[in-house]
């Protein structure tokens, strides 16, 4: 079986991991719907509330409703990551689980193919649907937004940034993507490796290099490795804190700092292990029997 990954079976290799997994597209979709409709509750709710003012303040009615709206993306974007996770702890070893393994080797597809159309999905696939739903999600709130502020006095215009919001909500994706990378890949790889229970060879392991080194060095850094690896493009790609606004709120252009994040090492040393553990998934793809 040839190694080279061509384009056209790495679309239908794509397509093939939607058509499998329902849930990678039908997740975020249920929450963005639990997210429109809780959020269009609360904006009615305010509105009518500032419509009973005596003499209510522009400040107030355009903090009160652009609050809602502005956080509105926020569980959906959160939701395509945890499916991500999961996704990537069943890509490989389910095939394995129930024997598909055999059919689909059979066909002229590469590993390679194979396996990056599989790390594609939480990398590329799920954070263009999570951006997309945010989008429309955004756009429908933003028109009922504008027909609940009749009467308040306030125009709809001057209420909503979500102009302002897309590239703030795209660059948000591209690094959160890029600094999971390694996370993603080290699931995958595992996912290609263990005979049973994946969840407990991913979980287990660096929990137990934390406890060896808890108790023989008496020291948290690989633990801080790890929180660094969970909340660190955060604190490297976004100006936060007193230099920021709102005490941490994302709602600026400003506080976007591509520069700072492209010279963390942080990035890179997680994006070369995320390559090595890819190239370690694809040969034991390779030579991988089903379970």
């Amino acid at each position: 079986m040839t190694t080279q990954m061509e384009p056209r079976p790495l679309y239908w290799s794509i397509r093939r991991e939607l058509w499998e997994n329902r849930s990678i597209y039908l997740a975020p979709l249920i929450v963005a719907a639990v997210v429109l409709f809780a959020t269009s509750i609360s904006t009615l709710v305010i509105a009518s509330r500032m419509r009973r003012l005596p003499a209510p303040n522009a400040a107030t009615q355009q903090a009160a409703i652009s609050k809602p709206f502005s956080m509105a993306p926020a569980p959906i974007m959160f939701t395509a990551i945890v499916v991500g996770f999961l996704y990537c702890l069943d890509a490989l070893y389910g095939e394995r689980r129930d024997r598909s393994i055999l059919f689909w080797k059979s066909l002229p597809v590469s590993d390679l193919t194979t396996v990056v159309s599989k790390a594609a999905i939480p990398l590329v696939v799920l954070p263009l649907i999570a951006l997309a739903l945010s989008i429309v999600t955004q756009i429908i709130l933003m028109q009922l937004g504008s027909v609940a502020l009749i009467g308040t006095g306030m125009r709809a215009s001057t209420s909503f940034r979500f102009f302002q919001g897309l590239p703030i909500m795209f660059y948000g994706l591209t690094i959160h993507e890029l600094w999971f990378a390694p996370i993603y890949a080290w699931i995958l790889l595992i996912s290609a490796w263990a005979r049973r229970a994946p969840v407990l060879w991913v979980v287990v392991p660096p929990l137990a290099i934390a406890g060896v080194e808890r108790i023989a060095f008496n020291s948290w850094y690989f633990m801080n490795m790890l929180q660094y690896r969970m909340t660190g493009a955060m604190k490297e790609g976004f100006i936060l804190g007193p230099k920021g606004s709102h005490d941490g709120d994302i709602d600026r252009l400003s506080q976007l700092d591509p520069l700072r994040f492209l010279s963390a090492p942080g990035l890179w040393v997680g994006l070369a292990f995320a390559a090595a553990c890819f190239a370690v998934a694809v040969r034991l793809r390779r030579n991988r029997e089903p379970i």
